[in-house]
Formats: structure tokens, C-alpha cells, sequence
């Protein structure tokens, strides 16, 4: 589905991941993990055309995509939901997730994308009038990815889905991520919660210092010595 091959990109000259080889395949769940600063973000920002790589490609199914816009790339069903949530505070939930549907080309098509969102997120349906701003971390995370839900994604990307979010809160949205792959929607998941990531995950890969070290299974890296002394303190 995905594929990115000598991926090398950066801010101001400076490079922020190198010659960055992966692979995402339909229907998976595949988890970039890595400490703050590694690149993760950059990686996930290139591929939705956010940044421009200085070197390599981005292939979907197939077709490059990394000199693409960034509003075509959610027009090829890629959605990113950002690191930090992004929502627009003074606006309603409601409108928030409408804001995520601009690409559909039908009102059917975003009464169907709204009818999956109640189905993962019922309480947004009861609170679809409240400011985004007066909700919790964890409710304003789940309207971050019920709004990227909107765009109705073959590819949902999620940038650190868990930062800010109460523990009690973390294994839900870990919960509502499965659900999201159970629907049929292939997931790219980065994320510094390590074991939650490795967990769901089919296959995952390391990124240090912009370099990818090492890649398996979630259950091979998640048995792996330089994760678990790195990442998991063990």
C-alpha cells in the first residue's frame, strides 16, 4: 500500500531522518517508535505532504506521492491526525469534524462518515453543540481522529494519540485504534507509549537519530533487548 524508500528530510538544512526505508501493507497496524526528537513526526508530516523530502520517494500502491499537495494527498484517502490534537477550540465538535469531510464529494458520504464516528465515539453524538476547547485531553484526542475519520481514509496516520491523555483514558483510544482496523482501515501509529503501540501492532519499526535500527513483528520488538532496555525500562 504504502512505501517509502531513501527517505531523507529535514527544517532549515538541517536533517531530521536519513535515507528512511518502509513499508505499510493494506489492512495492517504498523507502529514507528522511537525517543523524542528521532524524526518520527517528520516521517509521518512528508508522507502527507506537509514537508517536501530532500531525497527518495513515497510510493502509494504504487504511485508516487511525494510531490503531491497536501489537500490531493487526503484526496488519495490519507489522513493525518496531528500531534497535539490541532482541533479549533471556538468551534463545535460538530463542526470540527464537518471540517474534515471537505474532500467528500456527497452529503451521503459524510452522513456515512458521521454514522461510523457515533459508532466508535457514541458520546460525541450527546455533545456535538460544545466548544472542542472545553473538553478534556482525551475526549479533544478522539475528536482529533474522528475527525480525520471524516475524510474516509484507506490510510490513517496518528501522531502520538496518547500524549497529554490520562492512563485511565490511554487504553481506550488503543481500544477505539483496533476498532479503527477492524472497520478496514490501515493504520500508522506513532507513538511513545511503547508497549500499547507494540501490542496492537502487526509489524513495527525503531527510528534513532533519523535512522531506522531495527524492524519486526510487534511481539518480536516488543521481546527485543534494545526495546526493552531503551524504551521500556527493563
Amino acid at each position: 500500500m504504502l512505501e517509502v524508500k531513501g527517505l531523507s528530510a529535514g527544517y532549515r538544512g538541517v536533517h531530521a531522518v536519513q535515507d528512511v526505508s518502509l513499508i505499510v501493507r493494506r489492512g495492517e497496524v504498523v507502529s514507528l517508535i522511537g525517543s523524542n526528537g528521532a524524526g518520527k513526526s517528520t516521517i509521518l508530516r512528508t508522507i502527507a505532504g506537509l514537508l517536501r523530502p530532500w531525497s527518495g520517494e513515497i510510493l502509494l500502491d504504487n504511485e508516487p506521492i511525494h510531490v503531491v499537495p497536501p489537500y490531493d494527498i487526503v484526496k488519495k484517502r490519507i489522513a493525518l491526525v496531528p500531534e497535539g490534537r490541532q482541533l479549533f477550540g471556538r468551534l463545535s465538535v460538530w463542526d470540527n469534524l464537518l471540517l474534515g469531510a471537505y474532500a467528500q464529494d456527497s452529503n451521503a458520504a459524510v452522513a456515512e462518515s458521521l454514522e461510523t464516528i457515533l459508532q466508535l465515539f457514541p458520546w460525541i453524538g450527546e455533545r456535538r453543540k460544545q466548544r472542542s476547547e472545553t473538553l478534556s485531553g482525551g475526549e479533544q484526542q478522539q475528536v482529533a481522529i474522528a475527525r480525520g475519520l471524516m475524510s474516509r481514509p484507506s490510510l490513517l496516520m496518528l501522531d502520538e494519540p496518547s500524549l497529554g491523555i490520562m492512563p485511565k483514558l490511554v487504553a481506550e483510544i488503543f481500544e477505539r485504534i483496533h476498532e479503527i482496523r477492524e472497520k478496514g482501515i490501515t493504520v500508522f501509529l506513532v507513538e511513545q507509549n511503547v508497549y500499547e503501540a507494540l501490542s496492537i501492532s502487526d509489524r513495527a519499526y525503531v527510528l534513532q537519530n533519523g535512522r531506522i535500527v531495527l524492524e519486526g513483528t510487534g511481539k518480536e520488538l516488543l521481546n527485543s533487548d534494545l526495546v526493552r532496555q531503551a524504551y521500556l525500562g527493563m
